[in-house]
């Protein structure tokens, strides 16, 4: 499952893409123009974009560059138009565009493209595995380095392809994180004990938590649900104990 933003100016376009996509289990955000696409980007970085070139304020190509000249292409972006000619889609994929569709679009076309950036994004952020040092002797939680969230106090010691740690609150609460499993996946589940952790702290307040962690509340709201995480039962949790 990922985060991808559509963003084009014909509705008819949007609500077929989002069905398409949605079908096939991805979390999807819609964007009628420019400045829509501006503030979903600004929320958080989708895992890909399609975009459309012609649009009424700004075109695609243009917002493209933006985006690169910002900083915030960090994300595959695939440009998608039924009047562009063969320089615009060069100059699109110059500036950072991963692919061009044609409109109209194939269902399988578009799929196949989708996967190819998924799959780039995926190998983009992949960091390689480092084989783990022996450790002499376990340091005080004093002396563990600032803001390397490991537990040195907790009798669980980190084992090889483990992510052993302290939740944020400084409550000792141990999480363990598989380095073995899919990227996709292994996103899923610190995301999942992110927002349970700052749900817990802040009481299911989805207010206080959209504060917390700079997201929108109608997108964190698609978040939690895309990741399993119920607020009503974390918040009765946490008063029961």
């Amino acid at each position: 499952m990922a985060n991808i933003l559509v963003v084009d100016d014909e509705m008819g376009i949007r609500e077929l893409l989002s069905e398409i996509l949605g079908d096939e289990g991805h979390a999807v955000t819609l964007a009628e123009n420019a400045q829509q696409a501006r503030q979903a980007r600004a929320a958080g970085a989708p895992d890909l974009v399609l975009l459309d070139i012609w649009m009424p304020d700004t075109d695609g190509v243009t917002l493209l560059k933006e985006w690169q000249r910002d900083g915030l292409l960090t994300m595959p972006v695939i440009m998608m138009s039924g009047h562009a000619t063969i320089d615009t889609a060069v100059e699109a994929t110059r500036i950072g565009a991963l692919n061009f569709l044609e409109k109209p679009i194939a269902m399988q076309k578009l799929l196949k493209a989708v996967q190819a950036g998924l799959t780039r994004a995926q190998e983009t952020v992949r960091a390689p595995v480092l084989a783990p040092r022996p450790v002499a002797a376990a340091p005080s939680e004093d002396s563990a380095p600032a803001g390397t969230g490991f537990n040195a106090a907790a009798p669980m010691q980190p084992q090889h392809g483990m992510a052993v740690g302290r939740a944020g609150n400084g409550e000792g609460h141990l999480f363990n994180l598989s380095f073995d499993l899919p990227l996709r996946e292994a996103r899923d589940a610190f995301e999942r004990m992110y927002f349970e952790h700052h749900l817990g702290r802040e009481g299911g307040s989805m207010t206080r938590v959209a504060e917390k962690t700079g997201l929108e509340r109608t997108h964190l709201y698609r978040k939690l649900k895309q990741l399993g995480v119920e607020p009503g039962k974390l918040a009765k949790k946490n008063q029961g104990v």
